[in-house]
């Protein structure tokens, strides 16, 4: 659903509808109340000073200092051996893989094949991907190799045809896609550096980041943009997300199997969106390297999950860095210059060998450890890692965020990037950015504000052994500036970047569907003529019936029924749930809590599901509205669940 231009420019002047989403950051009261006074004293609010402090540009190159010392020599020649950029030709192999669309370059798929995937696709997606098959078939020839087939070729067979959707076809798809978005108020297509940092920032989920792109460039371009430049001053705005009528989905709301085509999605407009920016990323390759013999320290994040899977079967973050970042949040966070002031590096050293020999076993004691070591240790943990946290293929991408000018476009790429993050390196830096988000929300009594936390944070992350890196080229304060900033977007943003864009789900969707359907019609005269003989039984009711559904019912060994649901106009998820509790598990005939201690009676925490049709398994947001729900997908069941009792992480 897209949101006209003038509900954009009229979203200040009225009350939030139920449709709309305002994605802030800062959750706590005392927060809140804070952004409050500082709005109505039109300043910003004390986490978001203009610039890094002295102290803080102290801090960044005093961090990448003990990240060299760290390393050594030994390990940076190691590094320049076993670290590479792909050969001619592999890198783009190795992307059409992993963006599900080896089949492009296979011999034995066919065109239907090739079709699914691709039918899904924007004009600029698709321009990308063959921007990767020309460079494929340009190292082909070079090889003397037969090349693969053009993607115009597959998308003018018949097969293609019958799978594409009419508006995939035509012309003036992007223009009309994106009509919403070149109506928007003249100031929010402005470059950022041109105008001065806006106070709300509005940002679309509904088109694709890279089409949104193509629009913000051309209007950048107008003369009546040209106008005298103003210095940015480095204040974070409240971003706005409008929500769409189908709610807001979460990473952890999909299954695994839809994770996989978001990703696969994801990578294609990430990569569109790279160009049309000109930011040229190379992924890098890592060889083999010697694990370090230890049990914490140097260990692969999915090893320690696979230790620690075995002791809590449902835990998404290494057990280890759960104490460790508890530990820190009940005695660290007040602590001033937590991160900052460095731990003894004699305790620290006999700490760590202390929580190697005896963590699993139970028998190490954290009463007399000072939260400074404890702040060297997540620091030192997270950069031991035997691979970057944010992966080798991405670690480069995430810092080439800093080159961007427009927040809202720094902004999208974090969020495609995040979701490319395969699912244990995601949920660690979720759990450490909610810290380091907590550790802000006290600056009053710790002095470390978001500009001292990302400065101390940013080289632990994007400095890496395994990977090459240019953070530290060029001008120290501009470079040092540059890398923090990317890193307080992450912390101040990470709700929204945690979330799945409207455009990749209706992707999904679509992908599903012809999936479903991709040998149903092989022509598409054929297709037309079975509609005219008999019109298609699975047409969309119309939006104004008022379904029933019924409702699976799986809570556990609580309730195995079904129950019947009156869809209206205004149902949303949160009213059927109240529904069930009111009828299966509150009732006097039906009470199915359990009592507590305290004797309070606790009931299960459950979840409305989406299951099938279009979509594998989604868990819907309390504020989705069913009928549109219904409208989307009506194939779909509807299961109430319990929800699985994860880790800290996502």
């Amino acid at each position: 659903m897209l949101l006209a231009g003038k509900t954009l420019w009229r979203a200040k002047a009225r009350d939030p509808s139920p449709t709309e989403m305002s994605v802030e950051p800062w959750t706590s009261p005392q927060d809140q109340a804070a952004a409050e006074h500082a709005r109505s004293k039109n300043s910003p609010p004390a986490q978001d000073q203009e610039q890094p402090d002295k102290l803080c540009l102290e801090s960044f190159w005093s961090e990448v200092e003990t990240i060299r010392q760290g390393c050594g020599e030994a390990d940076l020649d190691s590094t320049r051996r076993d670290s590479r950029q792909s050969e001619e030709g592999e890198q783009e192999e190795q992307w059409l893989a992993d963006a599900g669309l080896s089949t492009l370059i296979s011999e034995d798929s066919e065109d239907v094949d090739k079709a699914v995937l691709l039918s899904t696709l924007t004009r600029t997606q698709a321009e990308a991907v063959q921007r990767r098959l020309d460079s494929y078939t340009l190292s082909r020839r070079k090889k003397n190799k037969p090349p693969p087939r053009d993607v115009r070729d597959i998308f003018s067979s018949p097969i293609a045809q019958a799978l594409l959707p009419e508006s995939q076809n035509s012309k003036d798809l992007p223009q009309n896609s994106m009509a919403s978005v070149a109506k928007m108020p003249f100031s929010a297509v402005t470059p950022e550096h041109q105008r001065a940092a806006p106070k709300e920032e509005f940002l679309i989920t509904d088109i694709a980041y890279c089409e949104q792109a193509v629009i913000f460039i051309k209007q950048a371009k107008f003369p009546l943009n040209n106008i005298p430049h103003r210095k940015e001053d480095g204040t974070l705005p409240r971003v706005i997300c409008p929500k769409c009528r189908l709610g807001v989905t979460r990473i952890q709301d999909l299954s695994h199997a839809d994770m996989k085509k978001v990703r696969q999605l994801a990578l294609i407009d990430m990569t569109a969106l790279c160009d049309l920016l000109e930011l040229e990323v190379k992924r890098h390759k890592t060889g083999k390297r010697k694990i370090a013999e230890s049990t914490l320290f140097g260990v692969p994040l999915a090893t320690l999950l696979e230790t620690d899977q075995k002791m809590r079967p449902n835990t998404s973050i290494p057990l280890f860095l759960q104490t460790l970042l508890s530990f820190l949040e009940k005695k660290g966070v007040d602590s001033e210059g937590i991160l900052r002031v460095p731990g003894s590096q004699s305790r620290i050293k006999l700490l760590q060998q202390n929580l190697e020999a005896n963590f699993y076993s139970g028998h190490f004691s954290w009463d007399e450890v000072s939260p400074n070591d404890a702040a060297a240790l997540l620091k030192k943990f997270i950069r031991e890692l035997p691979d970057p946290l944010l992966t080798a293929e991405y670690l480069n991408t995430f810092s080439a965020v800093r080159d961007i000018t427009e927040l809202r476009q720094k902004l999208h790429m974090l969020n495609l990037l995040v979701l490319l993050l395969p699912e244990p390196n995601r949920s660690t830096l979720k759990a450490l950015l909610e810290f380091l988000s907590k550790v802000v929300n006290r600056e009053k009594k710790n002095r470390m504000n978001l500009w001292a936390v990302a400065t101390i944070m940013a080289p632990n992350l994007f400095l890496h052994k395994a990977v090459p890196s240019r953070l530290t080229d060029g001008a120290e304060k501009g470079q040092a500036e540059k890398a923090a900033d990317v890193m307080r977007l992450l912390i101040r943003y990470q709700d929204l970047l945690w979330t799945v864009p409207n455009f990749l789900m209706s992707q999904v969707r679509r992908l599903n569907e012809n999936s479903n359907r991709r040998y149903q019609f092989y022509d598409r005269r054929i297709k037309n003529l079975l509609r005219k003989i008999q019109p298609d039984s699975r047409e969309k009711p119309e939006k104004n019936t008022e379904p029933r559904r019924t409702i699976k019912i799986q809570v556990g060994d609580l309730v195995n029924s079904t129950m019947e649901f009156q869809l209206n106009i205004n149902s949303r998820t949160s009213d059927l749930l109240a529904q069930f509790y009111r009828q299966f598990l509150r009732s006097p005939e039906n009470g199915k809590g359990k009592m507590r201690r305290n004797g309070s009676v606790g009931y299960p925490d459950c979840a409305l599901y989406e299951v099938g049709g279009n979509i594998g398994e989604h868990c819907l947001d309390t504020e989705t509205h069913l009928l549109d729900l219904y409208n989307s997908n009506p194939g779909g069941e509807w299961v109430i669940k319990t929800k699985p009792n994860g880790g800290r992480g996502p």
